[in-house]
C-alpha cells in the first residue's frame, strides 16, 4: 500500500526541516506527489488606515519558504509543488488550510510550539475538521526512519480500528509492530486480537499484541511509556475517540499525547 498524494505544512520555523525531510523521504520511497503549503500568521501591511496584502514581511517569507522547499524536493522534479495559503489571519489560515489538505493521502504537520507564528488551533483544527489522517512531527528530536517499529493504540473502537488501517502506509517492509490494547480494570482482553494480527501480517509486518489495565487519566503516559520501551518510531492512534474511557471522549487525551508526544503520531479522526 502506497502513497500517492502526500501534503506537508511549512512555516519559517526551524522545525519545518524535519517534517519536510520526513515528507520528502516518504515522497520519494513510494513515488508519491508531494505538496509543501505555507501557512502563518502575518499582517497586513498599513499606511496610515489603509492595509495592503500581501505584505513585504508575507512575500520574504514565502520567498524563503519555497527556497528551502525547492532545495530538499530536488530529486522530485515535477512531483513537488509549493503552495502558499495567501492569508495572515489565524482564522483564514484555519478554514483555508483544512479545506486544502481534504484531497490528500497524507498530511503533515508539526507540533505546536510556543512563540509560533503557526496559529495554536491548526493541529486540532485539521485533525478534527480534514478527514484526512494527520501525521504529527514532534518540535524535538530527530527522525530518520519511520515505521519500522510501529505502536498501534488499540481498542475495539471506530477510531483505534481506522488509524491503525490509516497508518499502514508508513509502516516500513519487515516492521516489527506492537499492538497496545488499553483496558480499564476488570475488562476482558478483545477477543479479537488474533484477527488484528492476523490482519498485520497479510500486510507483512509482524506483531505482537500486549494488553495493559490503566485507570482513565494513566492511559496516555502508559502508551507513551509503551512506546519508549517499544523503541517505537511511529504510534498510531484514534483521535478524539474515547474508546471506553470516559474522559477520552472529550478529546483529554488527544490533546494530552498533542502536548507530550515523544515520537511521531499519526492521528486518525
Amino acid at each position: 500500500m502506497a502513497l500517492a498524494n502526500i501534503v506537508v505544512h511549512l512555516d519559517t520555523g526551524a522545525r519545518t526541516a524535519a517534517r519536510l525531510a520526513i515528507a520528502v523521504r516518504l515522497a520519494a520511497r513510494d513515488g508519491a506527489r508531494l505538496t509543501g503549503l505555507f501557512a502563518e500568521t502575518s499582517s497586513a501591511h498599513r499606511v496610515g488606515v489603509v492595509a495592503s496584502w500581501p505584505s513585504a514581511e508575507h512575500v520574504a517569507a514565502v520567498a524563503a519558504a519555497r527556497a528551502v522547499f525547492e532545495a530538499a524536493t530536488r530529486d522530485l522534479g515535477e512531483r513537488a509543488v509549493f503552495v502558499d495559503v495567501n492569508r495572515g489571519g489565524e482564522q483564514e489560515i484555519l478554514a483555508r488550510t483544512t479545506d486544502y489538505v481534504r484531497t490528500f493521502d497524507l498530511v503533515i504537520l508539526g507540533q505546536t510550539e510556543e512563540g509560533s507564528r503557526v496559529p495554536p488551533d491548526l493541529l486540532e483544527q485539521i485533525i478534527q475538521e480534514s478527514g484526512r489522517p494527520v501525521l504529527v512531527v514532534p518540535y524535538a528530536g530527530t527522525y530518520e526512519d519511520l515505521g519500522r517499529r510501529p505502536l498501534f493504540a488499540w481498542h475495539r473502537s471506530r477510531g483505534a480500528a481506522r488509524a491503525m488501517h490509516d497508518a499502514l502506509p508508513l509502516v516500513a517492509a519487515g516492521a516489527e509492530a506492537l499492538v497496545v490494547e488499553a483496558g480499564r480494570p476488570g475488562e476482558a482482553i478483545d477477543e479479537f486480537a488474533d484477527l488484528v494480527l492476523a490482519d498485520l501480517a497479510t500486510h507483512g509486518i509482524a506483531a505482537r499484541f500486549q494488553s495493559v489495565v490503566v485507570e482513565d487519566v494513566k492511559l496516555m503516559d502508559t502508551l507513551l511509556n509503551q512506546a519508549a520501551d517499544h523503541s517505537a518510531d511511529l504510534m498510531a492512534i484514534g483521535a478524539f475517540d474515547g474508546a471506553g474511557f470516559a474522559f477520552l471522549g472529550r478529546g483529554s487525551g488527544t490533546r494530552y499525547i498533542l502536548r507530550h508526544m515523544t515520537l511521531p503520531v499519526l492521528f486518525s479522526h
